[in-house]
């Protein structure tokens, strides 16, 4: 498929997804992907999906991603193998897209958690190009390069796995937010989307809140308490890690359905959310730095600190607006590797 050719499939594709959950086939894939998975909700598989077409699927951003890669979409296809993570419904779609848009073949090796709404796109986008190059992984065709997302043990059994291969791996990230303390009930109420969405899962989820030295909680604590949580997966583990902090004494705010903590790491918990206090803006790009390989994102509506410091700090390169973090872009590539760069690169190697 040419560049035009492929611009046009995922434009359709998009069109597709704008009646997403309107028709008899997209009902049933959302009843199935529930049944299938029970930390998928009707409503955030709804959000992922309007998410892709909005982000992902519009003719002028598509249009504008290529045209950064000339070279691509390559002459002769290679099979890129792609094992996918199924943390939150279809995860593993920008990997597709990315390797189906540098003119390469798809080898889909979807989660089980996530399986049927990525045949249920795969579908889809046979039904509007039949010669896509993509089908699912059965081991029958062998793979000359592999894209794999997973836990950081999952990523150990991948390299052992595909060592041969060039690979592009990524294991388990984290993300952040600042705060300045001026900002409004709606914008907090917005953070919340970014803390609760998917039931925490995602590593774009916001687990970690910066806040000043002086800043009063309270109003963090009443946004927080005022989203609704209902997944009972959330809940149980929101019980489990209430039970555990009572008992080993540890000080904690109780949400009603998750914990705020005074803690400057990651939690392991998905319903614990730590909180960080600073002195300077300039004590907070420090720590974000040292711990760059650990944060997917940060999310952020001081430009001006931004600014300063994005060329010191790499992980104010991948700052988004507070409210965002979960509708990334063409250009928000996870872990910060270009999906697109990488098959340039390894291309000749593959």
């Amino acid at each position: 498929m040419n560049r035009e050719q492929i611009i046009k499939l995922f434009v359709t594709l998009g069109e597709h997804f704008a009646r997403f959950g309107e028709e008899v086939t997209s009902r049933q894939a959302i009843a199935d992907a529930i049944a299938s998975n029970s930390w998928f909700s009707e409503q955030e598989i709804r959000h992922a999906v309007e998410a892709l077409r909005t982000r992902m699927l519009d003719e002028d951003r598509l249009r504008a991603w290529l045209d950064s890669y000339p070279s691509l979409p390559v002459g002769t296809p290679r099979n890129i193998l792609v094992v996918m993570a199924g943390n939150i419904p279809l995860v593993g779609f920008f990997d597709l897209l990315c390797v189906i848009a540098s003119g390469n073949r798809c080898l889909v090796k979807p989660s089980s958690k996530d399986r049927v709404l990525m045949l249920y796109v795969i579908d889809l986008l046979r039904k509007i190009e039949p010669s896509v190059a993509v089908e699912l992984y059965d081991g029958s065709t062998s793979p000359d390069a592999v894209i794999a997302t997973g836990s950081d043990n999952a990523v150990r059994h991948f390299r052992a796995e595909y060592g041969s291969l060039p690979m592009l791996l990524r294991g388990s990230r984290s993300s952040v937010t600042i705060l300045t303390g001026k900002e409004p009930d709606t914008k907090l109420k917005e953070l919340c989307d970014d803390i609760y969405l998917y039931s925490g899962l995602g590593c774009r989820n916001i687990s970690m809140i910066f806040v000043p030295e002086s800043y009063n909680t309270e109003q963090l604590a009443t946004a927080m308490r005022s989203h609704r949580v209902s997944n009972a997966g959330f809940m149980n583990n929101y019980r489990q890690r209430r039970a555990i902090l009572t008992m080993s004494g540890v000080a904690h705010t109780d949400l009603g359905h998750s914990l705020l903590i005074e803690e400057r790491t990651f939690p392991t918990a998905i319903s614990q959310i730590n909180t960080a206090r600073y002195s300077s803006l300039a004590e907070v790009a420090e720590w974000l730095s040292a711990h760059d390989e650990e944060i997917q994102c940060v999310a952020c509506n001081d430009t001006a600190f931004i600014n300063e410091h994005a060329t010191t700090c790499p992980p104010l390169r991948r700052a988004v607006p507070v409210g965002t973090t979960q509708q990334p872009s063409l250009t928000d590539y996870p872990d910060a590797l270009d999906v697109m760069e990488w098959v340039v690169l390894n291309y000749r190697h593959i």
